[in-house]
């Protein structure tokens, strides 16, 4: 099904199955609802599956979009479906908006699934700030930059880059003292793109939070250990 948002058209995707919570998963960018979508096999409560524009069915041409306007999105969607009360899911960049969420919106936020997420600010290695004086040094130049820059950002269309930009420049550190919902914090041991200092970060900031660890699992850690995230969530949330 779609809703409109702002300049965007939003796909989702609802399993109602009569039940009080609602499970919201929300993906990682660059993915869309189908990389969670078999949860909804191993829950009991309802699901609601939802594509990230431009990923997916979701709009691809959107401005100006930063990570509030997806959690206001989200919002949005769960009060046009009536929903009161939501178990959120979030994979890496889904992370980033179920932490928005979990602070702005406490009465409606039950239980928190972080998956490898992101959102917080990372430990910069000396290569990096040599890549952003080249880049600024390149285009102070009028050189050409159109190669620099991570595979994520590369792999976008121009309009997408600056909220792009955006996103991962917008650090929610200070977010995660006030989360306050039963929070389960799932990593891949071997994660490279959020790394496991990250995960014990959150674990540590967020007081009623526990963490666990999947082994021999990367930043898919539910395609990794299937089984055991199945369980981890399962056991958590039902």
């Amino acid at each position: 099904m779609n809703k409109n948002f702002h300049d965007a058209t939003i796909f989702y995707r609802f399993f109602d199955k009569k039940t009080d919570v609602v499970n919201v998963f929300l993906h990682g960018w660059g993915c869309d609802h189908k990389s969670l979508l078999f949860c909804n096999k191993i829950l009991k409560d309802s699901c609601l599956f939802i594509d990230f524009p431009p990923f997916g069915k979701s709009s691809k041409d959107i401005k100006d979009w930063t990570i509030f306007t997806y959690s206001n999105m989200v919002i949005s969607l769960c009060q046009h479906l009536g929903v009161k009360k939501i178990n959120l899911i979030g994979h890496s960049f889904g992370g980033r908006v179920s932490i928005i969420m979990a602070v702005v919106c406490k009465s409606l936020v039950n239980k928190i699934v972080l998956v490898d997420s992101a959102g917080l600010k990372p430990k910069r290695k000396p290569n990096y700030y040599f890549k952003v004086w080249s880049y600024k040094l390149r285009r102070k130049f009028g050189l050409d930059t159109s190669n620099c820059g991570s595979k994520d950002y590369l792999a976008l269309p121009e309009n997408m880059r600056k909220i792009f930009t955006s996103v991962v420049n917008t650090h929610l550190d200070d977010f995660l003292p006030s989360i306050t919902a039963p929070t389960l914090i799932v990593f891949g041991e071997n994660d490279t793109t959020t790394p496991i200092y990250m995960a014990k970060k959150l674990n540590k900031k967020i007081k009623n939070s526990q963490l666990l660890i999947l082994p021999n699992a990367g930043h898919f850690c539910f395609e990794d250990c299937r089984l055991e995230f199945m369980d981890a969530i399962k056991n958590f949330l039902n």
